[in-house]
This record gives structure tokens, sequence and C-alpha cells, in this order.
């Protein structure tokens, strides 16, 4: 018989506990990495040529919407604050020639041609310094620069370059005096919004079709071994990789506090169906057998053990679910099953 009887010196070496019901999640597991989420990272370029002044941005700072990452002398903007000048005079010019000519009208000393003229040159001039300050304004120049520049009558040729998000600075390749145009790379900078990162595993041609999008993922990182972090699939790619036969699924993953970087490596343990509620027995008190079967042992009076076959199903949490072979309540070895068996092995059986 598969039994062992303890002697009382060594009911210590075996510890017992019921069986019990426990919930298994259904989940799928997989090997991945930390990303931006390309779809809150921008790379930040000058909209006109010019060489760089300033720089206002380290890599790694968090910067807000609108705020300066760096300016460049621009002599786009210099040609446009030019012309905007040299329109607000000739708008000044026709202003003054108009009012004179409407007073020698009264007095019949200019013909109605003359009038109509000045007055087609006012409103031309008005026109084209509506465009001045439109093309000034392009630059960034608000409305109070823009008649700054027009009372001041001096041009400003630094164009300042904001971050066009909320985020963090991902990579700075400017320097002061580097001549930068428009979309030629690498961008002076990127900025990235971290509070959503992507996680991008390549999972098993296999295990392809477990996986929806909307899905639940819970995620470990090796830097954060005792937390979890929770996000969900958004995509998964249409094709297999010839290569590796593998299937990229993306995940969002919530990271508030910015402690989740680019490039970590990360486990994935995706949900693909409802927990099951099922008899559950610690990883300790299962025995696998030479054979590749798997048993548990029983008692009644925590003294006599009888090796009983079992059916394992889902691993979870230091637990195994039990397809069969026990049932709910019944005793068995949680710690010490191993003794057990080696005594019956060395002989210490009924």
């Amino acid at each position: 018989m598969n039994t062992v009887d303890l002697e009382v010196s060594q009911l210590n070496a075996v510890k017992v506990a019921a069986v019990q019901m426990r919930d298994f999640p259904q989940e799928k597991e997989a090997i991945g990495s930390i990303d931006f989420n390309e779809e809150l990272s921008v790379q930040v370029f000058s909209p006109y040529s010019g060489r760089i002044v300033n720089l206002y941005g380290k890599l790694g700072d968090n910067v807000r919407k609108g705020q300066t990452l760096f300016t460049i002398d621009s002599p786009d903007l210099l040609q446009a604050e030019s012309n905007l000048i040299s329109a607000a005079g000739v708008l000044d010019l026709t202003n003054r020639n108009l009012a004179r000519l409407k007073e020698l009208f009264k007095s019949h000393a200019v013909a109605q041609r003359d009038l109509e003229q000045a007055t087609s040159d006012q409103q031309a001039a008005e026109g084209v310094l509506r465009a001045g300050r439109d093309t000034v304004r392009l630059f960034g120049k608000s409305e109070a620069d823009i008649d700054r520049i027009i009372s001041g009558r001096a041009a400003d040729p630094i164009l300042v370059v904001p971050s066009p998000i909320d985020g963090q600075i991902t990579a700075r390749n400017a320097a002061p005096g580097l001549f930068v145009q428009p979309g030629s790379v690498p961008a002076p900078y990127s900025v990235a919004n971290i509070d959503t990162m992507w996680m991008l595993a390549n999972v098993s041609e296999a295990d392809s079709p477990a996986f929806q999008i909307g899905q639940a993922v819970t995620v470990t990182i090796a830097a954060f071994p005792n937390r979890t972090f929770e996000g969900k699939i958004t995509a998964i790619t249409p094709v297999v990789d010839p290569n590796t036969r593998r299937v990229l699924v993306r995940s969002d993953i919530s990271n508030p506090t910015h402690e989740l970087l680019s490039g970590m490596f990360a486990d994935f343990n995706i949900q693909i169906g409802d927990p099951i509620h099922a008899l559950a027995v610690p990883l300790d008190g299962v025995v696998r057998e030479g054979d590749g079967t798997t048993s548990v042992w029983v008692t009644s009076d925590r003294r006599r053990f009888t090796k009983r076959t079992v059916q394992v199903g889902l691993e979870h949490k230091g637990y195994w679910q039990i397809l069969s072979g026990v049932e709910a309540g019944e005793l068995i070895a949680t710690e010490g099953a191993i003794f057990l068996s080696n005594m019956l092995i060395a002989g210490h059986a009924d």
C-alpha cells in the first residue's frame, strides 16, 4: 500500500491543511519591454531655418505645453518683421495722405480721382499690413509682440520654439550655434507624455488567437519585484513575423509616477477569460513522480498518510488547481510531502 505512518517524533516534519476552493485566473504569459507611447510622443523641429541661440530644457526635464525649449536666430523671422515694419510705415503714410486730400477735396483743391486713388492706396496698405501681421504671427509672436515691433520700429529675429505637449524631454540633439532646418533629423528635441507607456510583447503564433483588444494586462518589472502595473491590450499586429513566428501585442500601461522607463524588460500576464473557481492545493503539497504523474498525501488523523494520484491544472500564487483526485475539505500534507515520499521509497510503509 502507498501508506506511511508517522511516529510522534516525525509529526513536526509534516504540516497538514484542508483542500480549499480558490480562484485561478485564465492567463497567458509573455516577455516584452516598455516603450514610449508613440501616439503621445513628438519630435520638436524648428518651423524655420536658423541658428540655435539658447536652450531651456535638459534631458529628463518635465515640460508644459507652450514652455520654451529653445530659441533660434531666424533670418526668415527678421525678414517678416522687416516687411511688417515697412507695411506699417506705408499705411501711416497713406493715412496721412488720405486725410490731407480729404481736406483739400472739401475746398475743391484736388480732383475726385485723386481722392479715390488715395483711398485705394490706403486700403491696399491696410491689406498689406494685415498680411504682414499674419505672417509674423505664424512665427509664434503674440499680438502684443507685433504691436511692440511696429511701435518701436525694431525687428526681433529671435524665434521661440515651445513644447507642443505636456511631457518629459526624452532626447536632446540641440546645441547653441547649431544650424537647424524644418524636418532635418535628428530633431533638436523629443518630448513624450509618459503618464501612459506602451508595453510590447511578442507572443507565439499558437497563443495569438487567445488575445483580444481590451483584455486586461498585469505587468511585473524586475526593478519593482513586489509591485504590479495594470493596463489593457490596445493593438495586435495583423501579421506573423516569418522569422520568429510571433505576433506583436501592444498594451497601454498607466505610469502616473513616471517610474517606468523605456527599454525596461517586463513579464506580461494577460487575462484571456474569467477566473476559474476550483479546488486548490499548495505547491509544496504536490509531488511529481518519476513517471510524470502527480500525487498528494491524504490523511484523516494527521498520522497515517496515503498517497493519491491527482491531476493538476493551472498554477497561481503558490497553488495548483486540482482537476481530479481529491475533494474539498480533505486533509493533505502541505509541507513535508517529499519527506513522506522518501519514507515510502525507503520502505517505511505498511
